[in-house]
Parts: C-alpha cells; sequence; structure tokens
C-alpha cells in the first residue's frame, strides 16, 4: 500500500500574504495560559469539579468500548517508513518442555504450561492519543518547549506521553457520516465547519468547555482491511478543527480514521495544518482509530468518556482503551 502527501511549493505572493519566510509559515507554537511549565494543554481542563458533574450522571447501563484490536496486518502509517505492528512468541507450552528454560524439568513443564509473548509497534498504532510533543513548529513544541534543549536521545523530557492525566470527561459523538445520510464518507472528503454543525443540530447535542468530541466519518468499516482503510480516508478541515476549540470548547478531539485531518493539505505552508494546529498552536491532544460504530448504531451522541493511557516516558503518544458511559439527562 502507497501513501501519498503532497507537498507545494509557496508562490512569493502567497509567502508575502501569509507572512511567510523562506515558505516557512508565520505562526508559532502557543503558550500556555496554565503557566510557563504546563505540558499537558487543555487537558488542564479535567477538575475534580468536572469529573463528579460528569460521573454523577452515570446511567449505570451499556458500557461501549471505543478501542480496536491490535494484530498482525492492521492499518498503520507507513508512509515515513515507521514499522508495522508485530507479535511473537517468547514461550509456549510445547516450547518450554523442549527448552526447559527454567530448568523446572519435562515433568513440570508437561503439567503446568506456560505462554509469553513480546510486541513491537509504532507508537501511533490503533486506538491512541497524541502527546503535544508529536508536532511542533520552527523548532518548538507546545508552550515554546525547544526540540534542541529538551530532547534526548530517550525522547522528550517534556509533554510527554507520561504526563497524560486518566481522562473523565463529558463525550460527545459528532456523526457526520450518519447526518449525512451515509454509512460512510466519501475517499478524501474534507470535513467543513458547517458539517459539524449540522451535525450537532440533527443530533439536538450542543459542545460545551471541556468535552471530548470524537468525528465519526464511517472510516471505521473498513477496519479488517488496512489498505481499503488507509487509502485517502476522509479528515478534519481547518475551519472544523477551529470551530470545536476556538468556538466549541473542545479539550480533545478524536476520530476513527488514522490521519485524522484530510489531505492534501489544504495550507500550503504546512503538510499536517490540523496537527500542528491543534497540537502545537493550541495544546489540544489528539485521538485517533477510535472505535465508534456502536454509539452510532445505538444513536449515543453524549455520554462519560473515561480512558487511560500507557505512561510512556518521552513519547510522542500512547494507546488509550477508552470506554463510553451513557448519561441520565441533568
Amino acid at each position: 500500500m502507497k501513501q501519498v502527501i503532497r507537498f507545494f511549493v509557496v508562490p512569493p505572493i502567497v509567502a508575502l500574504v501569509f507572512g511567510l519566510t523562506n515558505g516557512v509559515a508565520a505562526n508559532q507554537v502557543g503558550k500556555s495560559p496554565w503557566g510557563t511549565g504546563d505540558e499537558i494543554g487543555r487537558l488542564n481542563l479535567i477538575t475534580a469539579k468536572s469529573q463528579q458533574a460528569i460521573l454523577s450522571r452515570l446511567s449505570g447501563g451499556t458500557a461501549y468500548d471505543l478501542s480496536v484490536e491490535y494484530f498482525i496486518g492492521m492499518p498503520s502509517w507507513q508512509a515515513a517508513g515507521d514499522p508495522h505492528y508485530r507479535i511473537w512468541m517468547t514461550h509456549s507450552p510445547h516450547g518450554t518442555v523442549i527448552d526447559d528454560p527454567l530448568k523446572l524439568g519435562k515433568s513440570m513443564n508437561e503439567h503446568v504450561s506456560y505462554t509469553g509473548a513480546a510486541i513491537s509497534m509504532y507508537t501511533h498504532m490503533g486506538t491512541h492519543i497524541d502527546a503535544l510533543n508529536h508536532f511542533g513548529l520552527n523548532g518548538k513544541i507546545w508552550n515554546g518547549f525547544k526540540a534542541k534543549d529538551h530532547l534526548g536521545d530517550r525522547g522528550w523530557k517534556v509533554a510527554g506521553a507520561e504526563n497524560i492525566p486518566p481522562i473523565i470527561a463529558r463525550g460527545v459523538l459528532i456523526d457526520v457520516a450518519q447526518a449525512k445520510g451515509s454509512n460512510m464518507l466519501p475517499e478524501g472528503y474534507r470535513i467543513s465547519r458547517d458539517d459539524l454543525i449540522h451535525a450537532l443540530q440533527k443530533q439536538k447535542v450542543t459542545l460545551q468547555t471541556g468535552d471530548v468530541v470524537l468525528i465519526r466519518t464511517g472510516r471505521m468499516k473498513k477496519y479488517e482491511d488496512a489498505s481499503s482503510y488507509m487509502s485517502n480516508p476522509p479528515g478534519l478541515g481547518m475551519a472544523a478543527a477551529r470551530f470545536l476549540v476556538e468556538e466549541s470548547g473542545a479539550m480533545i478531539v478524536g476520530a476513527d480514521n488514522l490521519s485524522f485531518e484530510s489531505f492534501p493539505s489544504e495550507v500550503e505552508y504546512n503538510y499536517v495544518p490540523v496537527h500542528s494546529y491543534l497540537l502545537a498552536e493550541k495544546g489540544t491532544p489528539i485521538m485517533e482509530l477510535v472505535y465508534l460504530e456502536d454509539l452510532s448504531r445505538d444513536k449515543v451522541y453524549e455520554f462519560a468518556f473515561i480512558g487511560g493511557s500507557l505512561k510512556l516516558r518521552g513519547a510522542d503518544a500512547a494507546p488509550i482503551r477508552p470506554i463510553a458511559i451513557p448519561l441520565r439527562d441533568k
């Protein structure tokens, strides 16, 4: 499977209009309102009060699993040469009898079966959350941390995945595909601000500051076929991203695809404008490959989002196993 990202040569007049120097945008990383040492951005919106408010409304009904399975051949980002998911046996019942690694003897190994495995994967595989160090601008990441000062051989010393707290918040599904009368958005479709507003109006849901906003494109229906899933997926546009954060106060944004944003880029001086806008400029974590089919089927648009990611020190992302629990009316 070949993945293509198109790059652009910026004409001089465009550079002048957008305030570019040598084709590099004047956009700068955001400074945190939570202080010079802040490493988690909008996750600071999680408070004891906000968590209590959402947990007090749990319906006690179905818990929806929003994560995908990991398996050899699963969809993964290969355009930049990152590794596939791999799993291999380190111990098997039969092999343990033959190798006797613990020197317990054949009789014991035949009586007590031993199975062990190891995995290898890129951090941005399966259902995962991007840390704020994933993308930056001009040598800096969120809150002005410089790579030359904070990036070592074992990862970032700041803003790594280990800093992501347990997430308990109001979750909202924006089912763009369903609102447009489709099971799945077309290939390459760029989700607009109007698309989000239309879906929210149809669902009779209003966004609130501190929400975890999850966008359904329907792409998850192709998850078992990696080539189809990864080929020119629909994704979010810049106006839609600005609507979610600047107008609606979203704390985290996520979707059921892997690219999250649409390609080719609509901004000529940035090949991933939505990622860099959310992570570097606004301190807004991104979740990808979120499983939203069951919520869509049952028309559950508002829920308690509960999730914890792996504390991978210095990493730019981490797997997360989120659940959604429907809420009682206020």
